[in-house]
């Protein structure tokens, strides 16, 4: 039914592997928030001119849609087509030897066929394929794409590149969407996007290695950690940590509030409490011993400890954690709105999530998936952690990101915190 063919992966052993293990411990997908790296090549490379063109400074607004165009009507107009085509992002949703049972399942249950590509390996060089297209004015060939919430993200909203939602037709959503997902603030009402699987980030560290207690961002700045304190290498994670340690909300924040970010990390760097700028390497130096605490996301701590590192803890720290999500989205010349919109409302159906969470083991979009999960598919190790379904407590500690105002804004960000890391 539309699927591409993948196989369930085997152990050398000839056990299948589940597939959420795999991508956690093999195919990580830590450039979910890259930007900032790829904008760093793109000046490297002398071509951040493109790039600039290419993300809605003046002379880009004409290829989207206009304002005051009635989506109302172009809704009304628009009908089921029995197939669409879905890019998202390697091993991020349930499968087996025939394909994953969930788009199976919607295939029989409304007869459309679902292209479903696992073709974004990060945020930027995606956008970097689809903007250009965009732009013309023509198709990317998808109906639906997965994007996290950042500097793509809102370059796409502000263009007009992206269809606003008919929310009529996605009743589960209202019905079953938790709060956390409802009414971002990159995009006010779900206009444009819902949450394909949300993660924080917050702090992990290895219970063999730290016998106190670890509640606070500033615990990664304690002398008694130097050179075993693993930082990242994704501005856009450092510079949110460097305010949550100054109580400074990254939302709200001011380039003079990165400047006391900045100045704050540096210090942290030259006093020789930070072992290394990691990429997704942090988790495999937190299973060595090589970093005693870390940054960390919070699937890949899950994934960790389900593989049997169970000394290492996850904490959200008192100054908050930061909460990021992947969304699902339109863009603009969707040839199969209508069947991408039927299947938002089919997946966040509670026992389609259940299927979906089982497998990749982020932070669900639909509470009501758990008791799903740990009685019917009996797994309440997944159902039962906090890393999966947060406590209403966690969530009142999520954070949101600083939603940049544009490129000149993205890349004052930059040049602040990119230094401290590639020194």
């Amino acid at each position: 039914m539309g699927q591409s063919g993948e196989r369930e992966p085997e152990s050398p052993t000839g056990q299948s592997v589940r597939p959420d293990l795999l991508r956690g411990l093999t195919q990580p997908r830590f450039s979910r928030r890259r930007f900032v790296r790829g904008a760093a090549g793109l000046l490297a490379a002398g071509s951040l001119g493109g790039a600039i063109s290419a993300c809605g400074i003046a002379g880009t607004r004409d290829t989207g849609w206009k304002d005051g165009f009635d989506w109302d009507a172009w809704w009304s107009e628009q009908s089921k087509q029995g197939t669409f085509d879905f890019a998202n992002w390697p091993l991020y949703i349930d499968r087996t030897k025939d394909g994953s049972p969930t788009i199976n399942a919607f295939s029989d249950k409304h007869g459309i066929s679902v292209n479903y590509r696992p073709v974004i390996q990060d945020n930027a060089t995606f956008f970097a394929q689809i903007s250009p297209v965009l732009q013309a004015g023509q198709s990317t060939g998808y109906d639906m794409v997965v994007i996290s919430n950042g500097w793509q993200l809102t370059q796409m909203i502000k263009n007009h590149w992206l269809i606003p939602l008919d929310h009529s037709r996605m009743p589960n959503f209202k019905r079953y969407a938790a709060a956390s997902v409802r009414n971002p603030n990159y995009d006010p009402g779900n206009t444009y996007t819902v949450a394909w699987q949300s993660g924080v980030t917050g702090i992990a560290y290895d219970t063999n290695n730290i016998d106190r207690e670890i509640n606070s961002v500033k615990d990664l700045w304690d002398p008694a950690f130097a050179g075993k304190v693993g930082m990242m290498a994704d501005d856009t994670e450092l510079g949110s940590v460097g305010m949550l340690a100054l109580g400074i909300d990254p939302k709200t924040s001011t380039p003079a509030d990165w400047e006391r970010a900045a100045d704050l990390l540096r210090k942290q760097r030259d006093a020789g409490i930070v072992r290394q700028y990691y990429d997704q390497s942090y988790i495999k130096a937190l299973q060595q011993g090589d970093t005693w605490i870390s940054m960390a996301w919070s699937g890949d701590v899950f994934l960790s400890q389900q593989s049997g590192n169970k000394n290492l803890k996850f904490v959200v720290p008192d100054e908050g954690v930061m909460f990021w999500q992947d969304n699902c989205m339109i863009p603009l010349h969707a040839a199969h709105p209508v069947d991408a919109m039927m299947w938002i409302d089919y997946f966040y159906r509670p026992e389609v999530q259940a299927l979906i969470e089982d497998w990749v083991n982020y932070i669900c979009p639909v509470p009501d998936a758990k008791p799903i999960i740990a009685g019917k598919l009996g797994d309440p190790t997944v159902a039962d952690s906090p890393l999966v379904f947060p406590t209403p407590a966690m969530e009142k500690q999520f954070v949101d990101y600083y939603d940049p105002k544009g490129v000149e804004d993205q890349l004052k960000w930059t040049s602040i915190f990119d230094p401290i890391i590639q020194s």
